[in-house]
């Protein structure tokens, strides 16, 4: 074992008030002073959010005799030269029920290391060893702790890492949950629920076993000896985030399998989709990486034009899994599928920016969205999908199903998750060339580094489903699979989007050549009546409606406390609403490429 051994030992201080007190001891500091910091951001989360603002306190020891910290910027601080063990402690403030950072009140804790463990400077590939203490009282005397941490030995709640980045790569569950075991390929595999729910484990284990191996598949290995899933049940929440050897989550609580239930519900459908989706970032994120993330620091932002390959293609898959894992069924994987290809089509910025620049600037746009968002960016999830979509298609095809994405991935994990070599910028084109022989610069330069919708149309045409872009019925309208063609009436709309969970028609987004936008209304305005009309967010899409494209609307609305009147003339809905279904002339030859793709009987 290193002299040199960094201790931390974290305590459930005061959960009334939302704080835990860390100490961290240091065997052998820096002499000319040992330099502390607190990340900015967490791997996975591609938003600075200077953790550092939730220390309440800081102070440092030597010999049990206080020494001078100083704080020398937001984030980093310093203690005087010492020639013994120094230890620190400081109090965290932890009020934030995301998978992101950390929390606590006297019915559970949680918490990701980057926001709760300071990172000594000199020291970061030292051995790392933590304490998960308790609460005080009685009250508390049940709670568990649940962490996919190496124990150290057969200490309780002690863990153990190779250094602070491993340390932080494991978010900790405290408090009183259930948990269920399962496994895959002889891996053992875990989950655990905190909040109130009423989940089917058994059930929800037996789903996830098969979503799991029907990811090793593709890879062709799974490559750790423990997995943690790590559920946090709500009455309003959804969220995910990635570990090597675990994952985050938030979800409904609604949406969990209740007992005796067969049919998988939409909500559950989504939730398995999540649970999918993250289970993927255990090859593609975590092992496989972009070259910038190697060694990546944590005090600043790093950039990769990559971030559509690794969210993107992991967003395709997501769902893609629950059908070849024969949990769902190919009608419901094309709903699923018609419903991004519709939240993609509603975006105007898809034509201003492309899937790199969305990727490159993840920070100060796709995690910094504004009310203007839709008309300027394009999501490096959704759009990425589909064009993760197209590409499969597009070798399939052109291959004569020779190769597929499948082949690329699995070669993508060789080259670079198993070497633990960083994607270069230009590594997954290259791969994908070279490993099916197809020239694909073209296809990269339009729907990559260019802004053109992928062909799905004609792609999906050859898997015997036909693609259908209407209007949509209503805000709630988004899209779907169908039996057959859809024909709607022509529907007037404002172009904008309004809040919602909320009685007043106030707006949320205006969209780019709509016909508020014309008219001067803007996001925040709040509508309070159409022609002399009093107008809610119930009754608003009706009032417009009943107009023309050739008369204008009078429309009262609130800006911040001024009343105005503004003339509107309404403009018919655009066809940005996506069903699949189907081609009533399908061929065998169609059929069997649907049955590949989606790896079904049919």
């Amino acid at each position: 074992m290193s002299a040199f051994m960094i201790c931390y030992k974290i305590i459930p201080h005061y959960p009334e008030a939302h704080i835990y007190r860390v100490t961290l001891d240091i065997t052998s500091p820096d002499e000319n002073g040992q330099i502390f910091s607190m990340p900015t951001w967490i791997p996975g989360s591609y938003m600075v959010r200077d953790f550092a603002k939730n220390v309440v306190s800081i102070s440092a020891t030597s010999k049990d005799k206080p020494i001078l910290i100083t704080q020398i910027d937001k984030q980093t601080w310093k203690i005087a030269g010492s020639t013994g063990p120094v230890r620190v402690i400081y109090d965290l403030y932890a009020w934030d029920l995301s998978v992101r950072t950390a929390y606590l009140d006297q019915f559970r804790g949680y918490f990701n290391g980057p926001s709760v463990f300071l990172q000594v400077h000199g020291a970061e590939s030292e051995p790392c060893f933590l304490e998960v203490c308790l609460p005080e009282g009685e009250r508390y005397e049940h709670w568990s702790v649940a962490t996919s941490l190496r124990k150290d030995g057969a200490r309780q709640r002690c863990y153990c890492a190779d250094g602070y980045f491993e340390l932080i790569d494991h978010p900790v569950e405290i408090g009183l949950f259930e948990s269920a075991k399962f496994q895959v390929a002889s891996i053992p595999h875990e989950i655990v629920i905190s909040g109130r729910h009423n989940a089917d484990l058994p059930r929800l284990c037996s789903d996830l076993e098969q979503i799991c191996d029907a990811q090793r598949k593709i890879f062709g290995q799974l490559p750790l000896d423990r997995y943690l899933f790590l559920v946090a049940a709500v009455g309003d929440g959804y969220g995910g985030l990635e570990h090597k050897y675990s994952t985050s989550l938030l979800c409904n609580r609604a949406d969990l399998p209740k007992a005796k239930q067969q049919k998988i519900s939409d909500g559950y459908r989504r939730f398995l989709g999540l649970c999918s989706h993250e289970y993927f970032h255990l090859w593609n994120v975590k092992r496989i990486c972009p070259a910038a993330f190697v060694d990546v620091p944590l005090d600043s932002e790093v950039y990769t034009r990559l971030l559509w390959v690794f969210e993107g293609i992991t967003s395709y898959y997501d769902e893609l899994i629950l059908v070849r894992a024969g949990l769902i069924t190919a009608e419901s994987y094309l709903e699923l599928l018609a419903q991004t290809i519709t939240r993609v089509a509603r975006v105007q910025g898809r034509f201003k920016q492309t899937l790199e620049e969305s990727s490159f600037n993840a920070w100060t746009k796709f995690y910094k969205q504004d009310e203007n968002a839709p008309n300027a960016i394009v999501s490096y999830y959704s759009k990425g999908a589909l064009v993760a979509l197209s590409l499969d298609l597009k070798i399939r095809h052109e291959s004569a199903d020779k190769y597929s994405l499948d082949d690329v991935m699995r070669a993508f994990w060789n080259k670079y998750g198993v070497t633990k070599i960083g994607v270069p910028e230009d590594g997954f084109e290259r791969l994908a060339v070279e490993v099916t022989g197809l020239n694909l610069h073209s296809f990269f330069q339009s729907y990559v580094r260019g802004t053109e919708d992928p062909p799905l149309h004609e792609q999906l045409a050859r898997q015997g489903v036909n693609l259908e872009l209407r209007q949509m019925k209503d805000q709630s309208d988004l899209g779907g699979f169908a039996t057959s063609s859809c024909q709607h009436e022509s529907l007037l709309t404002l172009g904008v989007k309004f809040l919602t969970g909320v009685d007043e028609a106030k707006i949320q987004q205006v969209f780019d050549g709509g016909a508020a936008q014309q008219a001067g209304i803007s996001a925040g305005d709040e509508l309070v009546a159409v022609d002399g009309i009093k107008c809610t967010a119930k009754n608003i899409d009706a009032l417009v409606a009943v107009g023309s494209t050739e008369v204008s609307l009078n429309i009262h609305l609130f800006r911040r406390d001024e009343l105005l009147l503004i003339q509107v003339q309404p403009k018919a809905a655009p066809a940005d609403t996506c069903n699949l279904s189907y081609t009533t002339d399908s061929t065998s030859e169609m059929i069997s490429n649907r049955c590949r793709w989606l790896q079904i009987d049919e």
